[in-house]
């Protein structure tokens, strides 16, 4: 072996131990990552919506459309929603499944984008009662946080007629610290 080629050789196996130790790096930041508690309000702007078909069925319809959602709080962002909504009039029942990403911060992190396709909201129409849970578990950029989430309406509405719901839930964040515990005393 010539002594270019033992440095070549040298070079490739530095390069691929500093690739290794960024990903083991990467690795143990997200072990250490902590759910931590998070809750806000959130802003469904049909007024925005955008319908793209409607398809008859025996009770109702069932709608395909584009939302967008404004969340403030401990979430701060937008979520850019495509749901299949099932309206069941007979059942007096609206349910949305399908797909929504979430752009914006989680806890002043850096701006993440997190993708979820388990999400369901049941809502009640007459009284528009509104019961969801979201999954944000798919992080396509930013952070690698995961965050679970449970939606409830609140009853109150926008100058513009657009629900808002309050969420509460946890989302694991890399890196973060475990909450102090607070202990009592009987």
């Amino acid at each position: 072996m010539t002594l270019t080629t033992t440095r070549r050789l040298a070079a490739v196996l530095l390069a691929l131990l500093t690739v290794q130790v960024s990903a083991d790096d990467g690795a143990a930041n997200f072990e250490r990552a902590r759910w931590v508690p998070v809750s806000g309000t959130g802003v469904h702007l049909f007024s925005t919506a955008i319908i793209h078909s409607q398809t008859p069925t025996e009770t109702g319809f069932i709608q395909r459309s584009t939302d967008i959602v404004e969340l403030d709080g401990d979430l701060k962002g937008r979520v850019l929603y495509h749901p299949v909504s099932v309206f069941d009039f007979a059942a007096d029942s609206l349910v949305n499944t399908g797909h929504q990403v979430f752009s914006g911060t989680v806890l002043g992190s850096e701006p993440v984008v997190i993708h979820d396709d388990s999400f369901r909201f049941d809502v009640t129409l007459s009284t528009g009662d509104t019961v969801g849970r979201v999954f944000l578990n798919d992080p396509i950029a930013g952070p690698r946080i995961r965050c679970r989430l449970k939606l409830t309406s609140t009853g109150e509405k926008t100058e513009a007629d657009d629900p808002v719901v309050a969420y509460k839930g946890v989302c694991r964040i890399p890196g973060a610290e475990r909450p102090k515990r607070r202990w009592k005393l009987n």
